[in-house]
């Protein structure tokens, strides 16, 4: 048993007063109010520092949890405890182009289209070795900054010339090792990719993505399957996308709907990011991009569409009709200049809205929460259009909903997945409890608790340390090959 002792915590009706929260088997078995004068005294025999204390060195990220849970101690957490947050739509060898893709490119300007040859080039260069070090060191930075779960929309399957490596899921169980070994729960969404575009062959850099057919793609699914490992500390569980309508014939579109009803599974399905999407699905099908998913049986309540920024109204009136979520990824979008999705029309149909950080070129649920708010107030020129408190459950229940994961809310019963805040930072000082998401940032984490465990301090992976110079050592010889390339 791990007793965590909290001076405030987020509850499903909102903040608390404090509380004690009581774990085994990292499972939240009890929450009970505790005296305000009271709260942050440990129990007798507490062990490990105040996690509330500014030590920035790796050794401030011990398992002082564990160590509490044994002597039947108290961990203190001398802040705001959120639920644990999950990032909902994740391409974690995106993050390697944080930074790096913000000029013209052959006297072009930029747009999704040139940003999207510079990934190729970055593709080509990532064995599987590579893959694996750069996803560790980026859920490393994920879960310091609170993310204790990640959907990694993964389609990057084979070898460069589209060759299966003689495992034909090493990528995905590399990056899966990669998760478990940062602690982080993952659902690897497993992608159907097929084509360049409505009757466009493969380009040589998409060669590696695709099966050839959605058949082999099921079938090497299926064997995934069987070798994805449980996870230690968080779990892994597998999941299922279509990458685009773009990327998956109408035909094909139904072999990811038949195998995610046959394992009632999350699947996912990028939606109408570009304008260019819907240009050319109504000229190669006469259909929007929600129509042919409809039409392939891929909407329902396990599915999420990413991004659904370019919507008519009967397209939203479909996704309500359907039940299914909408991953916004506000970053992203407006790295790439996709445009803005209409929030309040999504909201009204009945769609269910989360959070993704996609190519992570934030990492922050704070900031990815607050700014489904401010797009919308961009959008409608008005304020007020998101509540405080539905921005958190978009980042916590409703991304956890999205990829299968049981984790986002404190209570008996869900995961031991905490989050703690500082209230008194140069950003937090003087906020409303209630709206704490509308000025906190990853640096204000102070403690990060997995299934029990503190994993991560002050921004300090208990196992992996400073997730910085991980970053910078593969980002670095990654670079280098990139370059070498030409």
């Amino acid at each position: 048993m791990t007793v965590f002792r909290c001076r405030s915590a987020w509850l499903p009706q909102g903040p608390s007063g404090p509380v004690e929260l009581t774990t085994s088997d990292g499972i939240i078995t009890a929450i009970t109010p505790l005296d305000a004068g009271a709260w942050h005294v440990p129990s007798p025999g507490a062990t490990g520092p105040n996690p509330g204390a500014a030590d920035p060195s790796p050794g401030a990220a011990g398992p002082t949890a564990g160590a509490a849970g044994a002597g039947g101690a108290a961990e203190v957490l001398d802040g705001m405890v959120f639920p644990g947050f999950a990032d909902a739509h994740s391409h974690v060898f995106h993050r390697a182009l944080r930074g790096r893709t913000h000029t013209e490119r052959d006297g072009r300007p930029g747009d999704f289209f040139t940003w999207r040859e510079q990934m190729y080039a970055l593709a080509a260069q990532l064995d599987p070795d590579l893959l694996h070090r750069l996803a560790r060191a980026t859920y490393a930075e994920l879960l310091c900054a609170g993310y204790t779960a990640v959907g990694e929309f993964h389609y990057l399957h084979h070898q460069v010339d589209g060759t299966p490596y003689p495992d034909p899921n090493l990528l995905g169980l590399r990056v899966a090792e990669a998760a478990d070994q940062a602690g982080i729960g993952l659902t690897l969404l497993d992608t159907l990719y097929l084509a360049g575009g409505f009757g466009v062959a493969l380009q040589p850099p998409q060669r590696r993505f695709s099966d050839g057919s959605g058949a082999a793609w099921a079938a090497r699914v299926r064997q995934l399957g069987a070798e994805l490992p449980a996870g230690r500390l968080a779990p892994i569980r597998l999941g299922l996308a279509a990458h685009s309508v773009r990327a998956v014939p109408p035909g094909e579109l139904g072999t990811v709907a038949g195998l995610a009803a046959e394992w009632d599974c999350p699947v996912h399905l990028h939606l109408s990011e570009q304008l260019q999407e819907n240009r050319d699905s109504l000229a190669a099908t006469g259909k929007s991009p929600t129509a042919l998913a409809a039409d392939a049986g891929l909407l329902g309540s396990r599915t999420s569409v990413v991004h659904a920024t370019h919507l008519t109204d009967t397209d939203v009136d479909r996704l309500g009709a359907h039940g299914v979520t909408a991953v916004i990824c506000p970053t992203t979008e407006a790295d790439l200049a996709d445009g803005l999705p209409d929030l309040a029309a999504l909201t009204r149909a009945g769609v269910l809205l989360a959070c993704g950080g996609d190519q992570q070129v934030t990492v922050d649920p704070f900031a990815q929460a607050r700014l489904l708010e401010y797009g919308e107030r961009l959008r409608s020129h008005r304020r007020g259009n998101l509540a405080p408190a539905q921005l958190v459950a978009a980042a916590t229940e409703h991304s956890h909903r999205s990829i299968g994961s049981a984790g986002g809310r404190l209570v008996p019963g869900a995961p031991a997945d905490l989050v703690c805040v500082r209230t008194d930072s140069v950003r937090t000082a003087g906020s409303l409890p209630q709206q704490l998401v509308m000025a906190a940032g990853s640096a204000d984490v102070q403690t990060v608790v997995v299934g029990g465990h503190v994993l991560a301090r002050n921004g300090f992976h208990r196992d992996l340390g400073d997730p910085g110079p991980l970053l910078a050592d593969v980002l670095g010889e990654l670079w280098e090959r990139v370059a070498a390339a030409g």
